[in-house]
């Protein structure tokens, strides 16, 4: 029996911390549909753009598929895990009680917020480094021109995906909500970010504003980076103004039970 003077008085510590983190990352790791999707469905797209067009520029000289390509299959990777996949989990566990019980234990609910972000974070830059390395073993890629700009953008677009999937995680009802919600955002941003095609041939509204929201503001300013184009600051505006907006309406809004 766990009495007050077994508890750490800083709270858990760093092996409560490990084995909960491990325990989530066997949890991601047995949900075969949402380990392999956000792995997956990124590097079919890079695959099948690059047999398409791998050669192709734009037209001021400009790889194509540096430009567009692969930022497009990099935004997918961190979307699908922020935006779908972490917030079914922490909705499954507040519908199954889950917080609610660790709120009566030495570990708080927060402890699950923290293994879970950081699992996904692990998610990202496993899909990340792999399309990556498929790009430039098969479609002749090089690096990014402006590395650190690249991984900047890069981290931004991830905590901006994740700040969006806590609104997903604060307000659905259950898992399939979760997931249904989380499905719809991202197949919304991405239709408004180029994710089916150039954003140009949508209307210029439509295109202007998919270039504000996570996922185009995200793909432009990190095809940017690679090519080593300037920032547009509109883009990294964006990006901020949804980490704001979105952790506020979590914070707000969320739920341990």
């Amino acid at each position: 029996m766990t009495t007050t003077e077994d508890v750490p008085a800083g709270g858990p510590g760093p092996r409560a911390w490990a084995s909960l983190t491990v325990a989530e990352a066997k949890m991601v790791a047995r949900d075969t549909a949402g380990l392999v999707v956000p792995l997956g469905l990124p590097l079919l797209i890079l695959v099948m753009h690059g047999l398409s067009f791998g050669h192709a520029t734009t037209a001021d000289g400009v790889s194509l598929f540096e430009r567009y390509v692969i930022p497009l299959a990099l935004t997918i990777v961190v979307a699908m895990v922020g935006i779908v996949n972490m917030p079914s989990f922490l909705v499954h566990y507040r519908r199954a009680k889950v917080l609610r019980r660790l709120a009566v234990t030495p570990a708080h609910p927060s402890m699950i917020l923290g293994a879970q972000l950081f699992v996904g974070l692990v998610q990202c830059v496993l899909g990340v480094a792999i399309g990556v390395t498929v790009a430039m073993l098969f479609f002749d890629v090089g690096a990014p021109q402006r590395t650190g700009t690249a991984v900047a953008v890069l981290g931004l677009a991830t905590l901006t995906m994740f700040a969006v999937g806590m609104i997903v995680a604060a307000l659905a009802p259950s898992t399939n909500a979760a997931v249904a919600t989380g499905l719809v955002m991202f197949f919304a941003f991405g239709a408004l970010g180029g994710m089916f095609g150039p954003a140009e041939s949508l209307p210029a509204p439509l295109a202007a504003t998919g270039e504000m929201l996570p996922f185009g503001a995200a793909v432009q300013a990190i095809g940017a980076a690679w090519v080593g184009a300037d920032q547009d600051p509109a883009h990294l505006i964006g990006m901020g103004a949804a980490v704001l907006v979105s952790g506020a309406i979590a914070v707000r809004w969320f739920r341990w039970d």
